[in-house]
């Protein structure tokens, strides 16, 4: 086998087991929110209770990521990415066997524990698997993928519901996972160690990575939590315009589509025009088409909104793409560990902040205060050209 066609292989395996792990946990999140009103007839839950559940499996992913990519540094990503993709299966088939709220939650526990090894472990997977310029087009891809994919998961939930009882549900849904791992770890590209030395020469050229990667971290932070402070509030606006729920839930699934989309095109620009501009680009659309969004009717607002989701997701494409310029070859996995928890960890807590916000000036100011919110990152990415500039000519 030349090496030309060695590596076109482990292209595929990379992409192939990336994109399937990230459409499998991605699933198995979103499946909680169809199972929720499930466990709230079978033991009796509150709305609070519901929420802590749902708390237990996305809070134990965010925070675990970074634990995960170093254990995968240690001990490998094939090992540790089948391992996690086996607990996030297992957790659910604990679900289907579970005798009280006790068990579940523990059951929720394992399956967050299992889910917070794939972003991180995929998305550097990928990015050793395409290099260079391949790299923002392969984790846009990435991207896109997984958030049409996952969508199987949560729909195959539903429609099982219908035929079999809720454990039986989740106990198929979970040996998928279990079956997955296996699958993983047998077809998942063995990438040789990058050496020392590689890590010395990115370190050593001007201190590119201390500062480019927190900064990009912080460009993210912000990205992510306008993003869910608009998605929290577009219902709000969208009902003040006389919207029914059935709208709404058109609306979001619209918004949905064209941020998956925006993950897709956006890293292709970026790959295209760089980084720095496509953000510029994305960021400008995204503050320009809220406000626009406010004064329009419901029939137009409801046009504009896969515009609005092309730029409010593309962005995240962009960023992701980045993180390789800024860290060692090694030190992939534990970046994007620490991207993902500090992404996810903001608009987690974003919309309890802008919450406060709304209820003091009222919905359609504080969608205002997120389209001006959405510009603060322009000035960062002013600061951030010179480092990724520098880390392309290391």
């Amino acid at each position: 086998m030349t090496d030309n066609v060695k590596k076109k292989s482990e292209q595929h395996r990379a992409a192939a087991v990336s994109y399937g792990a990230h459409a499998l946990h991605d699933g198995y999140t979103d499946l909680v929110y169809v199972m929720l009103p499930v466990w709230q007839a079978e033991f009796g839950l509150g709305f609070a209770a519901l929420g802590a559940l749902r708390t237990v499996f996305s809070g134990t992913m965010a925070a675990l990521q970074v634990p995960a990519s170093m254990l995968a540094e240690r001990y490998g990503a094939p090992i540790v990415l089948a391992l996690g993709t086996a607990l996030a299966g297992l957790g659910y088939c604990l679900a289907g066997v579970s005798s009280g709220i006790a068990i579940l939650v523990a059951a929720l526990f394992i399956g967050g524990l299992g889910a917070s090894t794939q972003h991180p472990l995929s998305s550097s997977l990928i990015t050793r698997a395409f290099p260079g310029k391949q790299s923002m087009k392969a984790i846009g891809t990435y991207n896109f993928s997984g958030d049409i994919i996952k969508m199987t998961v949560p729909a195959a939930g539903a429609f099982l519901l219908a035929v079999m009882p809720w454990r039986d549900t989740v106990l198929v849904l979970g040996s998928i996972g279990l079956i997955a791992a296996l699958a993983i770890f047998i077809f998942i590209p063995r990438l040789p160690a990058v050496p020392v030395q590689d890590d010395k020469v990115k370190r050593g050229r001007g201190g590119t990575s201390s500062y480019g990667f927190p900064l990009l971290l912080s460009i993210g932070v912000l990205d992510s939590a306008t993003r869910m402070a608009f998605l929290t509030f577009l219902p709000f606006v969208l009902t003040a315009k006389g919207a029914s729920l059935q709208t709404i839930g058109i609306a979001l699934t619209l918004v949905f589509a064209g941020g998956a989309a925006g993950k897709l095109v956006c890293a292709f620009i970026g790959a295209r025009i760089g980084a720095v501009a496509t953000v510029w680009l994305t960021e400008i659309v995204t503050a320009a088409a809220i406000l626009a969004l406010l004064p329009l009717p419901l029939d137009a607002a409801m046009f504009f909104l896969p515009v609005i989701g092309v730029a409010l997701n593309g962005t995240s494409s962009v960023l992701y793409g980045s993180v390789p310029d800024l860290v060692p070859a090694s030190r992939h996995a534990r970046a994007f560990g620490i991207f993902y928890t500090g992404t996810i960890g903001a608009g987690a807590i974003s919309p309890a902040l802008y919450g406060v916000l709304g209820d003091f000036v009222g919905v359609h100011t504080a969608m205002i205060v997120i389209a001006c919110a959405v510009l603060l990152t322009l000035p960062l990415t002013i600061v951030l050209r010179p480092a990724l500039a520098e880390a392309r000519m290391s």
